[in-house]
């Protein structure tokens, strides 16, 4: 959960963490995209179109708000792959996600080469 009260929040899980009628203070505080500064530490993601749980609008937003701070970032978007694929083990491509990962970190100088 990324993104609150947008369009492309996944309300359930907004609702069931907050309650139907939270403060919108506290719900932009809670808004991951929203609170991104130079210091955020550098993220990977990866999302899958067929996530129905929650929308690959959540990850795109929080990596254009780290682009904007200056954060190293990076994101894939996999065509396949269900909501909670963990280390994709078994899924072709997405499966491929964490291996990427090390390179991206070994390429920031966070892993040894």
């Amino acid at each position: 959960m990324i993104a609150f009260d947008e369009p492309y929040t996944h309300r359930g899980s907004q609702d069931n963490l907050l309650g139907k009628d939270a403060d919108a203070a506290l719900v932009k505080s809670l808004s991951s995209e929203k609170q991104v500064t130079a210091q955020t530490p550098p993220t990977f993601l990866f999302t899958t179109d067929e996530d129905t749980g929650v929308p690959t609008e959540n990850s795109v937003q929080f990596y254009l708000a780290l682009r904007r701070a200056g954060v190293p970032a990076e994101l894939h978007i996999y065509q396949h792959g269900q909501h909670g694929l963990g280390l994709a083990a078994g899924h072709p491509g997405t499966q491929n996600w964490p291996a990427q990962c090390v390179d991206w970190m070994r390429g920031l100088g966070m892993l040894p080469k």
